[in-house]
């Protein structure tokens, strides 16, 4: 990545950071069960508002097993799922979480790359 490139997307996740930490984040985190699938899930998210969201956030893990009534109010077809609630737009994301790039721009902390 030419130097220029990589220091604007470090600029830009800087600003993103900034901003964050204004703004109180409120994300719902589906798991099913408390499987190996569902620890890493757990595992990462929690690591990476830490990391980026540190003292701005609230994140809730639901068990759709033992609270099937909010998974279904949600929608919920595919855990884990973290839903940012706040800040707007609200936004999905399913899977193990461990992409950290694609759960950034899902939290509106990094903006989309173009590839090509």
């Amino acid at each position: 990545m030419p130097q220029a490139k990589k220091r604007s997307v470090s600029e830009a996740l800087e600003a993103a950071e900034r901003k964050a930490r204004n703004e109180k984040y409120v994300l719902r985190l589906y798991i099913a069960g408390m499987t190996p699938r569902s620890t890493e899930a757990i595992r990462n998210v929690t690591a990476l508002c830490d990391e980026h969201l540190a003292g701005h956030y609230d994140l809730e893990v639901v068990d759709i097993y033992q609270q099937p009534v909010l998974a279904k109010g949600e929608q919920i077809i595919a855990a884990p799922t973290l839903i940012k609630k706040l800040p707007l737009p609200l936004r999905r994301l399913i899977g193990t979480m461990a992409d950290e790039d694609r759960i950034l721009v899902g939290l509106d902390l990094r903006k989309r790359t173009q590839h090509g």
